[in-house]
């Protein structure tokens, strides 16, 4: 601030005025103010879970009220008996087993695989190896019905048609390449000099691969590993198929009981609220893993 001879303040100019960048309302990425953007992102997420707080709603209230026309009432009792049902007038419990075990096992299984096969595609570039991660990306592309038939057939022919170890051996197949190609991504991170250092100091390929590459992949197994724990949990169509009623999983438990009377259909609703509280609860926990994992292995390919 300065004063001049007639007795009036002035503001001392500055550069920032000059360029027109003076103290101005701060503004967001797009050039809308932060609460703005803040607003708009709130409203979207309302959008997108708005099917999953319907059914909630619906779950909770009891069965003339919840497909009551018009649809909405106020002033309602909530209840969980649709969980009570849910619980002692079906199997779910045996559904519930069936999808956690077959999750798991297919999920060890990928990466007992994936790990050491994407190890060799990542150090011993050629021919072959570009030609097999090709062939991978071509049958995850594939039409599931095309891979899933044959499935079928060949687990009727080894009698292991409607168990867990069939369906978890057909999500592997089918998870596989993915598993692959991400776990490749995160050992070509990893330079190849700890490799030489490794094998200098008197380890085999398999030793280093544990006691040295294994410790470092930490963050990329964990990100493989969930997303293919994903995909078996709440795998519908090859379960549809290779399975009947003792392997039955809770996606194709649920998908029956539409259709059928009110109370069936609020018991799905139950349970795809169950189905949903597992998955929510693993993406909290480990979503700094995912993040840091997806950015570590995203770079080189």
């Amino acid at each position: 601030m300065t004063l001049t001879s007639d007795g009036l303040s002035t503001r001392a100019i500055t550069t920032a005025d000059i360029e027109g960048k003076g103290p101005r309302r701060r503004r967001g990425r797009w050039g809308r103010p932060p609460i703005v953007t803040g607003l708009l992102l709130a409203i979207l997420c309302v959008l997108m879970l708005s099917p999953f707080i319907w059914m909630t709603l619906s779950v909770t209230k009891p069965t003339n009220v919840a497909f009551a026309n018009p649809p909405v009432v106020w002033g309602y009792a909530p209840t969980v008996q649709a969980f009570v049902d849910l619980w002692q007038t079906t199997y779910f419990a045996d559904y519930l087993v069936n999808t956690v075990v077959v999750a798991v096992v297919s999920t060890v299984i990928a990466l007992i695989i994936g790990i050491p096969a994407a190890y060799a595609l990542s150090r011993f570039p050629s021919y072959v190896s570009a030609l097999l991660l090709v062939l991978a990306l071509i049958f995850r592309a594939l039409p599931r019905f095309a891979v899933v038939l044959p499935m079928y057939d060949i687990s009727r022919a080894l009698g292991i048609y409607d168990t867990t170890f069939a369906l978890a051996i057909a999500l592997v197949a089918i998870n596989q390449p993915f598993t692959i190609w991400l776990l490749r991504n995160f050992f070509a991170e990893i330079p190849r000099e700890l490799d030489e250092a490794a094998m200098i100091d008197g380890c085999s390929r398999i030793g280093m691969l544990r006691r040295v590459m294994i410790p470092l992949m930490g963050p990329g197994i964990l990100t493989a590993g969930i997303f293919v724990f994903l995909f078996a949990f709440q795998e519908y169509l090859t379960a549809l198929v290779l399975t009947d009623s003792s392997s039955k999983t809770v996606p194709v438990f649920i998908a029956t009981q539409l259709g059928q009377t009110l109370p069936m259909l609020q018991q799905a609703g139950a349970a795809s609220i169950l189905l949903t509280i597992p998955v929510v609860v693993i993406a909290f926990i480990a979503q700094k893993y995912l993040v840091a994992g997806l950015s570590d292995g995203a770079v080189k390919g």
